[in-house]
């Protein structure tokens, strides 16, 4: 969270909205923060993804609650966060979020090191199963990375907050999404056609080279760096290789992936597909998400 942005300081017990009692502080960034909450309409905890004071009358702060919205309510999957309702007017305009229990992966790689083939590969099927529904309804993400994914049964997916329509996404022209995770598309939106379903493909498989590897499969970005090479070493560098006793289709669909071009990486359903077999062959009984 940024430590300077203003904030709503608010403590368990107090109201958010009449219908929405804080319980804890979950994070933020510049333009949001989120509590937990106790939800009066659902009668459950949940999210509240509240608009900080500073930015209560932003345009772009408010256009882009209005964006996770709508794709919210465009994205219904399973293995994706559930959208309840949003409030753009009133003194603190915020989006309710279904609250998910489960660690979320960034937070078991750092504490915990690789996941085992038991908690990858199903990690892999679900998350590919969500990026095959974005691609069929037209939508994005653009940012697929460990801090987004709730490890559970099955996995979640986080954060629409800059997903996007597809033909928008190809349009842009600024770089959106995360430095480390970004394909090169995103990373420099001026080379080729600029963002689109393969580039959540770029991302998932970030994710699992982490899952596997247990690093990243890239030099760390240097955000100073004068040209988008060296801010983004994804464009030009290849791939760490992965560890020994990878299963060989894990690695050939990871590797895959992460091919600089779009148009020469797997679709979602054949990350699946590339999994599943390996999956069926282990001989515990099938975890699908988490197990400490």
């Amino acid at each position: 969270m940024s430590q300077d942005a203003p904030t709503w300081d608010l403590h368990p017990g107090d109201q958010i909205t009449p219908e929405l009692t804080a319980v804890r502080l979950l994070g933020g960034g510049s333009t949001y923060e989120a509590y937990l909450a106790f939800d009066e309409v659902t009668y459950a905890p949940v999210v509240v993804k509240v608009v900080r004071p500073g930015r209560v009358d932003d345009a772009s702060a408010l256009r882009g609650l209005r964006r996770e919205a709508q794709a919210l309510a465009a994205v219904n999957h399973p293995v994706v966060v559930r959208g309840l309702r949003h409030e753009e007017e009133g003194p603190r305009p915020h989006l309710v979020l279904e609250h998910l229990d489960g660690p979320r992966l960034s937070t078991l790689l750092r504490r915990h090191g690789r996941l085992t083939e038991q908690q990858y590969l199903p990690l892999a099927i679900e998350v590919a199963s969500a990026l095959h529904y974005l691609r069929h309804v037209g939508w994005t993400h653009l940012d697929i990375k460990p801090s987004n994914i709730i490890m559970g049964a099955p996995a979640r997916l986080i954060d629409l907050s800059v997903a996007r329509p597809v033909d928008q996404a190809r349009a842009l022209t600024a770089v959106i999404g995360t430095d480390d995770h970004l394909s090169p598309e995103q990373a420099d939106p001026s080379r080729g056609e600029g963002p689109g379903h393969a580039s959540d493909v770029w991302g998932l498989c970030v994710t699992l080279f982490e899952a596997v590897a247990g690093h990243l499969p890239f030099d760390r970005p240097d955000r100073l760096g004068a040209t988008p090479e060296e801010r983004h070493p994804q464009l030009v560098q290849a791939p760490r290789p992965l560890p020994p006793r990878v299963p060989t289709e894990v690695e050939k669909v990871v590797l895959a992936g992460l091919e600089k071009r779009p148009e020469d990486r797997p679709l979602p359903h054949e990350v699946a597909q590339a999994c599943e077999p390996v999956l069926a062959r282990l001989p515990a009984p099938r975890l699908t998400g988490w197990r400490a």
